[in-house]
Protein backbone atom coordinates (compact mmCIF):
# COMPACT_ATOMS: atom_id res chain seq x y z
CA UNK A 1 0.00 0.00 0.00
CA UNK A 2 0.93 3.44 -0.76
CA UNK A 3 1.03 6.40 1.06
CA UNK A 4 -1.11 8.37 -1.45
CA UNK A 5 -4.14 5.61 -0.72
CA UNK A 6 -3.77 6.94 2.69
CA UNK A 7 -3.15 10.23 3.36
CA UNK A 8 -4.82 13.63 3.60
CA UNK A 9 -5.18 15.82 0.82
CA UNK A 10 -6.77 18.55 1.38
CA UNK A 11 -4.29 20.32 4.26
CA UNK A 12 -3.79 24.09 5.42
CA UNK A 13 -0.75 25.62 5.33
CA UNK A 14 0.19 28.85 7.09
CA UNK A 15 3.35 31.02 6.51
CA UNK A 16 6.07 31.72 9.39
CA UNK A 17 5.45 34.97 9.53
CA UNK A 18 1.78 34.21 10.96
CA UNK A 19 1.09 34.56 14.69
CA UNK A 20 0.93 31.29 16.65
CA UNK A 21 -2.92 32.22 16.98
CA UNK A 22 -3.53 32.03 12.84
CA UNK A 23 -2.08 28.33 13.42
CA UNK A 24 -4.01 27.40 16.53
CA UNK A 25 -7.10 28.59 14.47
CA UNK A 26 -6.05 26.15 11.54
CA UNK A 27 -5.45 23.42 13.81
CA UNK A 28 -9.34 23.88 15.31
CA UNK A 29 -10.86 24.65 12.12
CA UNK A 30 -9.10 21.69 10.45
CA UNK A 31 -9.60 19.06 14.04
CA UNK A 32 -5.94 18.54 13.42
CA UNK A 33 -2.30 19.28 15.50
CA UNK A 34 -0.20 19.87 12.94
CA UNK A 35 0.27 22.18 9.93
CA UNK A 36 2.77 22.62 7.35
CA UNK A 37 4.68 25.41 7.28
CA UNK A 38 4.93 27.31 3.63
CA UNK A 39 7.06 29.61 1.90
CA UNK A 40 5.43 33.25 1.88
CA UNK A 41 5.51 33.53 -1.88
CA UNK A 42 2.81 31.55 -2.51
CA UNK A 43 5.06 28.16 -3.41
CA UNK A 44 3.17 25.42 -1.93
CA UNK A 45 6.83 24.22 -0.25
CA UNK A 46 6.89 23.09 2.75
CA UNK A 47 9.89 24.70 4.85
CA UNK A 48 8.77 23.46 8.64
CA UNK A 49 6.10 22.27 10.96
CA UNK A 50 4.02 23.12 14.03
CA UNK A 51 2.17 21.78 15.95
CA UNK A 52 -0.24 21.94 18.81
CA UNK A 53 2.91 21.45 21.23
CA UNK A 54 5.05 23.63 19.82
CA UNK A 55 2.79 26.36 20.12
CA UNK A 56 1.99 25.27 23.74
CA UNK A 57 5.93 25.48 24.73
CA UNK A 58 6.58 28.97 22.54
CA UNK A 59 3.81 30.49 24.35
CA UNK A 60 4.60 29.08 27.97
CA UNK A 61 8.70 29.78 27.41
CA UNK A 62 8.32 32.87 25.66
CA UNK A 63 5.37 34.22 28.18
CA UNK A 64 3.70 36.06 25.43
CA UNK A 65 0.21 35.81 23.97
CA UNK A 66 0.08 33.54 20.66
CA UNK A 67 -1.04 36.93 18.56
CA UNK A 68 2.66 37.95 19.49
CA UNK A 69 4.20 35.12 18.59
CA UNK A 70 5.43 34.02 15.24
CA UNK A 71 5.05 30.63 13.86
CA UNK A 72 8.83 30.75 12.89
CA UNK A 73 9.67 30.78 16.69
CA UNK A 74 8.02 27.94 17.44
CA UNK A 75 7.80 25.48 13.99
CA UNK A 76 10.24 22.73 13.39
CA UNK A 77 12.71 23.62 10.53
CA UNK A 78 13.72 20.16 9.45
CA UNK A 79 10.56 18.80 7.37
CA UNK A 80 11.03 14.89 7.73
CA UNK A 81 8.50 13.84 4.63
CA UNK A 82 7.31 11.60 2.09
CA UNK A 83 6.48 10.96 -1.11
CA UNK A 84 3.31 9.81 -2.33
CA UNK A 85 4.31 6.76 -4.27
CA UNK A 86 6.46 5.64 -1.14
CA UNK A 87 5.30 3.07 0.83
CA UNK A 88 3.29 2.72 4.29
CA UNK A 89 6.54 0.61 5.41
CA UNK A 90 8.90 3.01 4.93
CA UNK A 91 6.44 5.97 5.71
CA UNK A 92 6.24 4.43 9.22
CA UNK A 93 9.90 3.84 9.34
CA UNK A 94 10.53 7.64 8.59
CA UNK A 95 7.74 8.04 11.59
CA UNK A 96 9.92 5.89 13.80
CA UNK A 97 13.46 7.62 12.96
CA UNK A 98 12.30 10.75 13.93
CA UNK A 99 10.10 10.61 16.31
CA UNK A 100 7.28 11.96 14.98
CA UNK A 101 3.29 10.80 14.28
CA UNK A 102 2.70 12.93 11.07
CA UNK A 103 4.10 13.18 7.86
CA UNK A 104 4.48 16.13 4.83
CA UNK A 105 3.78 14.30 1.50
CA UNK A 106 5.91 16.13 -1.14
CA UNK A 107 5.48 15.69 -5.10
CA UNK A 108 8.44 15.65 -7.17
CA UNK A 109 8.46 18.52 -7.75
CA UNK A 110 8.77 19.47 -3.88
CA UNK A 111 4.89 20.59 -3.48
CA UNK A 112 3.09 19.51 -0.30
CA UNK A 113 0.50 17.45 -1.35
CA UNK A 114 -0.45 16.16 1.49
CA UNK A 115 0.02 14.50 5.10
CA UNK A 116 -0.02 11.04 6.24
CA UNK A 117 -0.57 10.36 9.93
CA UNK A 118 -0.15 7.38 12.33
CA UNK A 119 -3.92 7.73 12.93
CA UNK A 120 -4.54 7.47 8.95
CA UNK A 121 -2.13 4.08 9.76
CA UNK A 122 -3.99 2.81 12.30
CA UNK A 123 -7.32 3.44 11.27
CA UNK A 124 -6.49 0.99 7.97
CA UNK A 125 -4.78 -1.40 10.22
CA UNK A 126 -8.24 -1.70 12.14
CA UNK A 127 -10.06 -1.90 8.71
CA UNK A 128 -7.75 -4.53 7.66
CA UNK A 129 -8.12 -6.71 10.44
CA UNK A 130 -10.95 -8.41 8.61
CA UNK A 131 -9.43 -8.09 4.89
CA UNK A 132 -7.99 -10.46 2.73
CA UNK A 133 -5.67 -7.85 1.46
CA UNK A 134 -3.31 -6.41 4.80
CA UNK A 135 -1.16 -4.09 3.63
CA UNK A 136 -0.20 -2.90 7.45
CA UNK A 137 -0.72 -4.60 10.81
CA UNK A 138 -1.49 -3.56 14.12
CA UNK A 139 1.74 -4.66 15.38
CA UNK A 140 3.21 -2.22 12.87
CA UNK A 141 1.52 0.18 14.05
CA UNK A 142 2.09 -0.52 17.73
CA UNK A 143 5.58 -0.90 16.94
CA UNK A 144 5.75 2.81 15.48
CA UNK A 145 4.03 4.39 18.48
CA UNK A 146 6.43 2.19 20.52
CA UNK A 147 9.17 4.14 19.07
CA UNK A 148 7.99 7.74 18.89
CA UNK A 149 6.93 7.72 22.48
CA UNK A 150 10.64 6.95 23.55
CA UNK A 151 11.22 9.42 25.96
CA UNK A 152 14.52 11.84 25.20
CA UNK A 153 17.09 11.00 27.32
CA UNK A 154 17.75 14.92 28.52
CA UNK A 155 13.22 14.98 29.03
CA UNK A 156 12.25 16.05 32.70
CA UNK A 157 10.02 13.13 34.50
CA UNK A 158 7.51 14.87 36.51
CA UNK A 159 7.94 13.41 40.19
CA UNK A 160 11.51 12.18 39.91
Amino acid sequence: MQVEELMTSSIQCCNPGDSLERAAEIMWASDCGCVPVCETDGDSRAIGVVTDRDICMCALFQGKPLRELRVSEAMAREVVSVRPNDSLESAERAMQDARIRRLPVIDAQGSLVGILSLSDIAREAARQQTSPRRGVTETEVNETLAAICQPNSGALIAGV
